[in-house]
């Protein structure tokens, strides 16, 4: 079975297969010339994102530097994302980001890994498995997403947070590894921020 078969199957497979680099180099050079505009150059960076990502909704707004070894080609945003800067997207498999989530500076979201074991690592074997953050999901900085995580709608995750495993909707998360807090609900409705008591009603 060819790596990229391996790959596609979620089964561990060499990174180093020449097939799968020389793919990944087109991408990354498309990402370079979007790290590489100013910040003058909207229109330039809207064409550049809708050639880069898989797939990407109207009103997203991503601020470079981003980092991605697959030039974000991987990764699948809804409507209305916004992206801060030096984002990493380890997208060897899917990354799926849902309508009006916000991502802080710094964060990492990964879909690979290695193999414990000591041999397979030291023969280049790597894994991967998809990511999924639903809508209206809001991520602090510096917290990094491990392959295979699922986050629910409306979650928060705490900044400097790692996110092991599935978090459900509606949800305050955070710290290391990344639990469940509490729900929002009628509190959030009366403070936005710890004492803070909120004036607005959308």
């Amino acid at each position: 079975m060819k790596n990229k078969e391996r790959k596609a199957r979620g089964l561990p497979y060499h990174y180093d297969d020449p097939e799968i680099i020389d793919e990944q180099k087109a991408y990354v050079e498309r990402l370079y010339d979007f790290n590489a505009t100013r910040p003058c150059e909207q229109e330039k960076r809207q064409t550049l994102l809708k050639a880069m990502f898989a797939e990407i909704g109207e009103g997203c707004q991503v601020e470079p530097p981003v980092r991605s070894n697959w030039g974000c080609r991987n990764v699948h945003l809804g409507r209305g994302v916004f992206c801060n800067t030096n984002l990493t997207f380890i997208d060897d498999a899917g990354i799926y980001i849902g309508d009006n989530t916000m991502i802080a500076p710094n964060v990492v979201i990964t879909t690979a890994g290695h193999p414990i074991l000591p041999i397979l690592r030291e023969h280049n074997y790597v894994y991967a498995f998809a990511v999924h953050i639903g809508k209206n999901v809001w991520i602090g900085s510096g917290v990094q997403i491990l392959p295979g995580v699922t986050i629910g709608d409306n979650s928060v995750i705490g900044a400097g947070s790692v996110v092991t495993r599935d978090i459900p909707a509606n949800a305050v998360a955070f710290g290391v590894p990344c639990r469940v807090v509490r729900e929002i609900g009628e509190q959030d409705k009366q403070f936005y921020f710890k004492d803070k008591p909120l004036d607005v009603q959308e």
